[in-house]
């Protein structure tokens, strides 16, 4: 189905309402599969959740190493005829080890060719500033009067009262 095939039946401001109405709608046996949540408006949010310091820098940069470094000194363990499963175990740690000095190193070096230009560490989300119901234009007046049944439950607009 393309696009301008479905409806508006309603309009939330979070999710978790958004949610509801289609769990509501489920609960009432609606064919739920016809019916799709849209965010709009979406803002890209990047949350600072610390400094970054040398310190940091090297712990990340040997965490991030350690993994691949164990992973790789075990494979080569598993290619071992003799004894491979004291070897794999033995490689994977050595492994780790050397992967996680690279890494601090690494991470370091990048710390430092950014000269404090970026100082601190960050996530980054998608958020939406509303949501929307849609529906199959074919069954949105069924859904519509279904999550007007619902009532001031669930906060938000239905289509049919704006």
């Amino acid at each position: 189905m393309s696009q301008q095939d479905r409806r508006t039946i309603a309009s939330y401001p979070t999710y978790s309402e958004a949610e509801r109405a289609v769990d509501y709608l489920s609960d009432q046996e609606f064919p739920v599969e016809r019916v799709a949540i849209i965010g709009h408006d979406l803002q890209l949010v990047e949350q600072v959740v610390g400094r970054v310091g040398h310190g940091r820098a090297a712990l990340s940069g040997a965490a991030s190493g350690a993994l691949p470094g164990a992973l790789i000194g075990w494979i080569f363990g598993l290619l071992s005829w003799l004894d491979p499963v004291l070897s794999s175990l033995l490689l994977a740690l050595y492994g780790m080890i050397f992967g996680a000095v690279i890494g601090a190193l690494l991470g370091l070096l990048l710390y430092s060719v950014q000269r404090g230009r970026r100082d601190f560490a960050s996530v980054s989300t998608m958020q939406p500033s509303r949501y929307e119901v849609v529906a199959d234009a074919e069954v949105a007046d069924q859904a519509a009067k279904l999550l007007n049944r619902l009532g001031s439950a669930a906060a938000g607009t239905t289509a049919t009262e704006k």
